[in-house]
């Protein structure tokens, strides 16, 4: 058979450990897409490996995207300014047919 060894699937799944999700807190059928009620309050979760755990609480849409993406609201540190482009048409460019500029 062609079955990954078990140590690579629990490696694989324990990877998912602490992951967290927002749902909405939505009635009805159920939670939907976030962004059809980005204002309605999301409750957070956490996966422990079996199941989704109650973990924290957020307002609305964008204060949920502050908790589950902590590293999108650090500023971007600075990296080196890429060279300006020097003179020429670029290798990409079509080759100028003699006669084209004449009309």
């Amino acid at each position: 058979m062609d079955d990954e060894p078990l140590s690579e699937w629990a490696e694989r799944r324990d990877a998912k450990i602490g992951r967290l999700r927002a749902v909405p807190v939505v009635s009805g059928n159920g939670p939907k897409g976030s962004h059809l009620n980005p204002e309605a309050p999301r409750a957070i979760e956490r996966w422990n490996g079996h199941t989704w755990e109650p973990h924290g609480f957020a307002a609305n849409l964008a204060e949920a995207k502050r908790i589950l993406y902590p590293e999108a609201n650090e500023p971007p540190t600075p990296g080196p300014v890429p060279k300006p482009l020097g003179p020429g048409t670029g290798r990409h460019r079509k080759p100028r047919t003699p006669g084209a500029d004449q009309r």
